[in-house]
């Protein structure tokens, strides 16, 4: 037996879209700004590391080095640089 309400959203997915909308949907975009922030400070720091320059968290940058030029590269190319100026750092 099948109805019109199958394509219809759960109770609980009305419920979690409500609650998305009430108190999410106002900070969602300083969320993003915020995130994309500390993004940028952490890419900034590893980089700044993985040049020679001493920092706190040596130790533990090292696994996240892969994701990190992955990131650098997205975040020149948002700047405006096809490609990274140094050579042998990315693209």
């Amino acid at each position: 037996m099948t109805t019109d309400d199958d394509d219809a959203p759960s109770l609980w997915q009305r419920i979690n879209a409500y609650h998305d909308e009430l108190f999410m949907a106002p900070w969602r975009a300083g969320i993003a700004r915020q995130a994309r922030n500390e993004e940028e400070i952490l890419v900034a720091l590893l980089f700044l590391e993985a040049l020679g320059i001493p920092g706190p968290a040596d130790y533990y940058a090292l696994e996240l080095y892969p994701d990190l030029v992955e990131a650098f590269h997205r975040w020149h190319q948002r700047m405006g640089m096809d490609t990274f100026p140094e050579a042998g750092v990315c693209c």
